[in-house]
């Protein structure tokens, strides 16, 4: 009797985690964070997948599309799931089997595409089955997120040398707002980098809701960082020669990257974009009220 009453108890709480594994399905990220979800996710993985689709520049979100279609594609299919099975590994963790096929806004079913196995990962927290991880995906956000505040760290102690150094040597405006267009980056040691780039600085006054162009000019070249606990600075930077000896500066420090430089520094559609990108980037961390830049002679731009 006691072996019976053990096995209803034990089949009564698997056939309950099955049931949270169904309800915690509706709240895998697909194309974005419900803001719901924090109820149904531990903090930790709720607080990657915030920093990842909030904080993080949308583009580099976007080259990880895993992050925006963590189940479905982008074919207006929505998924439909099932749970295979669940096992428990210890009195506070536990992996759901998860059986996912695409279904049409119309509830008819994608036959293309095979039905695909997920995992998801519970946790259970003050009583509570909680996600805890999705695939694997937590430690793909940590590593992205890490990998993204060293770029900005370097994009920012870049940015702060241009305008402080070589800013001055330009009509002032208001604000001086850097485009960097990254070449390529090499690791010396633990607190060396070298980094080739394509780097214009702009100079802008506010009017309005318009930054409108003051000046502005290109400095392209190689710069070495120097990163001392976390605090990125610039200890060197060699520049292309003006003029006539332009190019065969720029041959001699891009070395073998010179034809990826070329592509970009040649290419003024490229330019612009990233310029309008970074701009963008800029407008949105420092909450400015800005919704257009306009360069002298041509029409405004909408950011």
């Amino acid at each position: 009797m006691l072996a019976s009453a053990l096995l209803t108890a034990c089949n009564r709480s698997g056939e309950q985690l099955r049931r949270r594994a169904a309800e915690l399905c509706q709240y895998i990220p697909d194309h974005e964070l419900l803001e719901t979800s924090k109820e149904y996710l531990t903090a930790d993985f709720y607080a990657v997948l915030d920093t990842m689709f909030h904080y993080l520049p949308e583009h580099e979100a976007m080259d990880h599309e895993w992050l925006y279609y963590f189940v479905t594609g982008n074919g207006g299919t929505i998924a439909d799931y099932e749970v295979k099975g669940v096992e428990q590994t210890d009195d506070c963790h536990a992996v759901a089997t998860i059986i996912v096929r695409q279904q049409w806004e119309d509830g008819s079913f994608d036959e293309e595409n095979d039905i695909e196995e997920h995992l998801l990962y519970m946790e259970k927290v003050d009583g509570q089955w909680l996600m805890s991880d999705f695939d694997g995906h937590k430690q793909d956000c940590v590593r992205h997120i890490a990998i993204n505040r060293k770029e900005q760290a370097q994009r920012d102690a870049i940015c702060d040398y241009l305008v402080k150094e070589i800013g001055p040597q330009y009509l002032r405006g208001d604000v001086c707002i850097p485009t960097l267009m990254m070449v390529m980056t090499e690791e010396l040691d633990s607190v060396e980098t070298r980094i080739w780039g394509d780097f214009w600085i702009y100079w802008y006054q506010f009017s309005g809701d318009t930054l409108k162009t003051v000046s502005g000019g290109n400095h392209a070249g190689c710069m070495t960082l120097h990163n001392e606990q976390g605090v990125m600075s610039i200890t060197s930077f060699e520049q292309t020669a003006d003029g006539r000896g332009n190019e065969a500066s720029a041959k001699r420090i891009f070395g073998q990257h010179y034809d990826i430089y070329q592509n970009m520094h040649s290419r003024q559609e490229v330019r612009e974009a990233v310029r309008k990108e970074q701009l963008q980037e800029y407008v949105r961390r420092h909450e400015l009220p800005v919704r257009y830049y306009q360069d002298a002679g041509w029409d405004a731009v909408e950011l």
